[in-house]
C-alpha cells in the first residue's frame, strides 16, 4: 500500500514545491509503536530539489489528544514545530541525523517517520492542562498524599555517623 506520505521527487522539476498533509488518527495507528494515539494536526513540507540533493523543510501546527500527566484527564495539546532534513544520493550510511542518504535508484521519500519524530520532539516535556484547569479532586487527592520538602529532608539526628565524618573532610 502507498504511503500518503511519500514523495515521488523524480518527475519533479528543479527548485521549490510545496506539499500540505492531515495529520489525524490513522497516522499514529499506522506507526506500530506510536506513544500518541490521536491528534489533528497539518503538516507542511518545501521541498527543494537541487541536481544532488533534496532539502526538506517539515513543519506541522495542531493539536494532540492525550492526557494530563498531572490529573490524567483529556488535554487537548497544541503543537507546532519544524526543521530541516537534507536528502543526498549514495550507499554510505550518515552519521548526521538530519542528512539522510538515498540509495541512487530511489524516486521518493517517505516522510511519515520524520514527521511522527518532529511531532514528539514538539511535545512539551510535561503535558499538563493550564493552572486551575485540572479535575480539583485529583489535584486534591496529589496534595494530600505529596510529601513535602520539609517532610523529606532527614533530621540531623538521622544521619548515618559515618556519612557526617565525611564531612570534616577538607
Amino acid at each position: 500500500m502507498k504511503s500518503p506520505f511519500a514523495i515521488p521527487f523524480v518527475g519533479l522539476k528543479l527548485g521549490l514545491h510545496e506539499f500540505e498533509f492531515d495529520i489525524d488518527k490513522s497516522f499514529f495507528e499506522s506507526l506500530p509503536y506510536s506513544l500518541i494515539e490521536n491528534g489533528r494536526l497539518t503538516a507542511y513540507l518545501e521541498l527543494e530539489k537541487k541536481e544532488t540533493m533534496l532539502i526538506a523543510n517539515l513543519g506541522v501546527i495542531g493539536f494532540i489528544f492525550t492526557d494530563c500527566d498531572r490529573c490524567t484527564e483529556p488535554l487537548t495539546q497544541e503543537i507546532d514545530g519544524e526543521f530541516t532534513l537534507y536528502y543526498t544520493f549514495g550507499e554510505e550510511e550518515s552519521e548526521d541525523e538530519n542528512l539522510i542518504v538515498i540509495a541512487p535508484e530511489s524516486y521518493q521519500i517517505d516522510i511519515t517517520q520524520p514527521l511522527y519524530e518532529l511531532i514528539s520532539l514538539s511535545l512539551p516535556a510535561k503535558m499538563v492542562h493550564e493552572e486551575g484547569e485540572c479535575n480539583e479532586e485529583m489535584v486534591a487527592l496529589i496534595s494530600k498524599y505529596q510529601q513535602t520538602s520539609t517532610d523529606s529532608k532527614p533530621d540531623e539526628d538521622d544521619i548515618d555517623p559515618r556519612w557526617s565524618a565525611l564531612k570534616n573532610l577538607n
